[in-house]
C-alpha cells in the first residue's frame, strides 16, 4: 500500500510539474507590439446600453452626438483607421439585385426612412434611404442626424474598392446558407492576397458553407466559438488545440481569459500556430459575444505587454489609452 501511495504521489507531482511547465508563460516570447485593435462597426453613435435587447432600436436612444459619423459607412471606416484601428468590423445583407449592402439592422425601420426587411430590397432602393433618419437623443424631440445619411449605405464592393488593402471582419447577419454561398463567390473572385485580409463570422449555417468554400479564410460562428473555448478549457493543458480552434477567430471574453491554459502568451502562440487570431472582448454574462473592451476599467484587466487582439466599440478611447501607456 505504501509503495502504491508513493507511486501515486510521484505521478501526481509529475503531472503537476508537466501541467505547469507546459502552460507557464516563463520562457515564452511574443512579438513586442501593441495589441491588434478591431473596431466593431467603426466609429458610431453611442447609445444607452441599459436594458438593450436584440429587438431594441438603438438609434432611438443615442447619447448626445459628439460627431456626425454613422456606423457601417465609408466615412466611419476611414475615421476608424485614421484613429488607430487595425481592422474594422462591418455588417452585410444580400440584396435582391445580387449585391451586399453594408448595414447593421435586419430591418430598415429603426435607423432609416425606409421600411421592411433589409435583404428584401434592391441596392438601388437602399441607396435612396437616409440612414441617419431615426437617430434621436431626446426621445424624438429632435433628430440631429436626419438628412445627413442620404445615399450613405455602401455596398461591400464599394468598401473593398475604397480600401483595397485594409483588413475587415464581416458579420453575416442571417443563418441562411445561401448567403454563405453568395459571399464565397464574391470572395473567391478576389486576388488571394486580398482575400487573406478578410475574416467573417455569423450564423452557423452560412459560416459552414463559407468555411468549406473558402478554406483558407478565418471564420467563426457562435457554436464554433463555444466548442473552441470549452474544448480548450477542458484539455488545452496538454498542449493539444481543439479542431474548432484552427483557422478561426477566437473571441475571448476578458472574464473568461484567466481560465484559458497558458493565458496570455502561450495561449496566443498556440492560436497563432493553429492559424487563428484571438481577440479579447468585453465580459461574457450569458448573452452574446458582441460586447467590447469599451472602458478604461476593462482595458486595465489586460495582461501587461498584451500583444493579441482586442475588440472595441470605442476605438478613439482605446487608441488614446494605448498612446498614453
Amino acid at each position: 500500500m505504501r509503495r502504491f501511495l508513493r507511486y501515486a504521489f510521484f505521478a501526481i507531482v509529475t503531472l503537476a510539474v508537466f501541467v505547469f511547465l507546459n502552460n507557464t508563460d516563463l520562457f515564452v516570447s511574443r512579438p513586442d507590439r501593441e495589441p491588434i485593435v478591431l473596431a466593431h462597426r467603426g466609429i458610431a453613435q453611442r447609445y444607452d446600453l441599459a436594458g438593450v435587447t436584440n429587438d431594441t432600436c438603438t438609434a432611438s436612444r443615442i447619447l448626445p452626438p459628439k460627431h456626425d459619423y454613422l456606423e457601417n459607412t465609408i466615412a466611419s471606416m476611414q475615421a476608424s483607421f485614421k484613429a488607430g484601428a487595425d481592422i474594422v468590423e462591418l455588417d452585410i445583407h444580400p440584396t435582391t439585385d445580387g449585391q451586399f449592402a453594408v448595414f447593421h439592422d435586419w430591418t430598415l425601420d429603426c435607423r432609416t426612412d425606409g421600411h421592411g426587411v433589409t435583404r428584401e430590397h434592391s441596392m438601388a432602393d437602399l441607396k435612396k434611404l437616409d440612414i441617419g433618419y431615426g437617430y434621436t437623443a431626446d426621445g424624438g424631440k429632435t433628430y440631429p442626424l436626419r438628412g445627413r445619411g442620404v445615399g450613405l449605405m455602401p455596398t461591400f464592393a464599394e468598401v473593398l474598392e475604397t480600401f483595397p488593402d485594409l483588413p475587415f471582419l464581416i458579420n453575416i447577419k442571417s443563418n441562411d446558407p445561401d448567403e454563405g454561398s453568395k459571399l464565397a463567390a464574391l470572395l473567391n473572385a478576389l486576388p488571394p492576397e486580398r482575400r487573406s485580409t478578410i475574416m467573417a463570422y455569423g450564423g452557423d449555417r452560412p459560416i459552414a458553407i463559407l468555411r468549406a468554400a473558402v478554406p483558407a479564410m478565418k471564420t467563426m460562428s457562435r457554436a464554433s466559438l463555444k466548442r473552441c473555448l470549452l474544448g480548450y478549457i477542458a484539455y488545452g493543458w496538454t498542449g493539444a488545440i481543439p479542431g474548432e480552434c484552427h483557422s478561426t477567430l477566437v473571441f475571448v471574453p476578458i472574464n473568461v481569459a484567466p481560465w484559458l491554459w497558458g493565458w496570455p502568451n502561450r495561449f496566443l502562440n498556440r492560436m497563432d500556430s493553429a492559424g487563428s487570431t484571438a481577440f479579447v472582448i468585453g465580459p461574457y454574462n450569458g448573452g452574446d459575444f458582441s460586447t467590447g473592451m469599451d472602458s478604461v476599467e476593462e482595458l486595465s484587466r489586460l495582461p501587461k505587454h498584451y500583444s493579441g487582439g482586442m475588440l472595441t466599440n470605442e476605438i478613439e478611447m482605446v487608441a488614446a489609452w494605448l498612446r498614453a501607456k
